[in-house]
């Protein structure tokens, strides 16, 4: 059994992980507070004393409005923080897989599923910070693992923490009244995490390198969001917009490593099975 230290074990992923994975892996994780707080000589000395076979880095700062307000917090969560993990990884000859973001993408014109390997340039800091801290983490330590994770969500449940996803997005809005805008000029994969973790354990196996990771969807946002609708059977005012992004990905590399995903559309069923809401 491998033995895994675990970051960000209280967060959305993170609590997911210790909940699913706990059988599976020897989980280890960090004490609470010492990402946010620590230093680099804390952050090593932790994986010393942990000595693992991998370290799982799933915290960060990741609200896009929060790090564009507030840079220099986002830059040591999202960059600094990384690189001191690597730095700790390659001297413990450690596996490190970060979760990375599909906003690495934002700003791109082009169009279709997009690979791994294509010019980046990211519209917002976030995704600046997410770029800058694979290109250096994987210079320090070329055998770790990035992920650019989708959009993820899940319902409440298992005693675990739920943030703001599309699924309680749209049931809110449904309860509420209140409209909710989708462009059919807007284009990314929106994954349910109880499948983004199961899928780690693959991941442990890949060779160092960027990974596309979690659901294709092949739909504009606001089709994505009458089929959340539909599976849902819920019926909110769905209002089209104009915004034009694509961050859509193309996950045939993680593919070809065993790693294995539901379609978006596919992905709300399974959602709505493992909750008993469907048959």
């Amino acid at each position: 059994m491998k033995r895994v230290l675990l970051t960000g074990a209280g967060g959305f992923v993170g609590a997911r992980v210790r909940q699913q994975l706990a059988e599976k892996l020897e989980l280890i994780p960090a004490p609470k507070g010492l990402m946010a707080r620590g230093g680099e000589e804390e952050i090593a000395r932790l994986v010393d004393r942990a000595h693992p076979d991998a370290i799982l880095h799933t915290a960060a700062i990741s609200d896009t409005g929060y790090c564009e307000s507030h840079p220099e917090e986002s830059y040591r969560a999202n960059v600094e923080l990384t690189l001191w993990l690597a730095k700790a990884a390659a001297a413990q000859k450690a596996k490190l897989v970060v979760f990375s973001s599909d906003q690495v993408y934002a700003g791109v014109e082009r169009s279709g599923p997009l690979p791994e390997d294509m010019p980046l340039a990211p519209a917002n800091v976030y995704g600046c910070h997410k770029l800058e801290a694979e290109q250096r983490g994987l210079e320090l330590l070329p055998e770790a693992v990035f992920l650019r994770v989708t959009w993820l969500y899940d319902l409440p449940g298992y005693g675990l923490p739920v943030r703001g996803n599309l699924v309680l997005n749209l049931v809110r809005a449904a309860l509420q009244g209140q409209p909710q805008t989708f462009s059919p000029r807007d284009f990314r994969g929106v994954t349910y995490v109880r499948q983004a973790v199961e899928n780690l354990l693959p991941v442990l196996e890949l060779p160092g390198g960027v990974y596309n990771y979690g659901s294709e969807n092949d739909l504009d946002m606001l089709e994505t969001a009458r089929r959340f609708c539909a599976a849902l059977d819920i019926a909110p005012t769905l209002v089209p917009g104009d915004r034009a992004r694509n961050l859509a990905m193309d996950t045939a590399k993680a593919r070809r490593g065993g790693v294995a995903f539901d379609t978006t559309a596919e992905g709300i069923v399974r959602c709505l099975k493992d909750y008993g809401l469907r048959g």
